[in-house]
């Protein structure tokens, strides 16, 4: 994002949120000082989308704020298609107060800035100088909430009703095994699966589109 041209560089009221790998940003109490005053979100990896932080995150978006988040989970520098996407991007989506606007970005050519394994299998110390990067913007995604939760409560009923899980492909497993319900809009653990895999997947199509605007770009920067 820093990235952006009139980006905020100095005002910190402007930058965004953002949602962060705890085991990578807060491993010690400078990282943890800078990474917070960057406006980080410290994120436990494995540890679910109702983890504590991701309260904090709620809380933000509720009062009108920006957050940044990383979908796909981890870094990716394979050239392939966009990852399953977690579902703690959904979750906020779902439990917000007022529903988000969700604005896709993707970019290409940071794995040239930091390869995964340019020396003996490990990243170079500092970012690599003179490459070229993309960063591609979507249209604003809205959610129609209201209509999305009608249909997560009647594939819930039919799922409940015949007995039938669904574990085919990304949809994840659709069995009901006490998720909280109060956190969101009442829903049971089947119908919140439904919906998290449901507006996931539509960000994940639209993120993918991106994915191949940005690679040829970047494919073009280097003719």
């Amino acid at each position: 994002m820093w990235g952006f041209k009139g980006s905020p560089m100095t005002n910190w009221k402007q930058a965004r949120w953002t949602l962060t790998a705890e085991d990578i940003c807060f491993t010690n109490p400078f990282f943890t000082y800078f990474f917070r005053l960057g406006k980080c979100i410290p994120i436990t990896r494995g540890a679910g989308i109702y983890q504590t932080r991701m309260n904090e995150a709620l809380d933000l978006i509720n009062k009108g704020e920006w957050l940044h988040t990383f979908p796909e989970g981890k870094v990716s520098q394979d050239g392939g298609p966009i990852r399953r996407l977690k579902w703690g991007t959904a979750s906020l989506i779902v439990r917000a107060s007022v529903t988000p606007i969700v604005i896709p970005i993707v970019h290409s050519g940071f794995e040239q800035v930091m390869p995964e394994k340019h020396w003996f299998g490990r990243r170079p110390l500092l970012p690599l100088c003179l490459k070229n990067i993309n960063i591609v913007v979507g249209e604003p995604m809205e959610f129609d909430l209201s209509t999305l939760q009608q249909r997560a409560e009647s594939a819930s009923r039919v799922l409940r009703a015949s007995g039938d899980e669904c574990n085919g492909g990304n949809k994840g497993h659709l069995d009901s095994s006490g998720w909280p319900t109060g956190l969101c809009k009442g829903l049971d653990e089947i119908a919140q699966k439904w919906l998290f895999i449901h507006i996931s997947d539509h960000i994940r199509n639209a993120m993918q589109k991106l994915c191949v605007k940005a690679r040829s770009l970047n494919i073009n920067d280097h003719k």
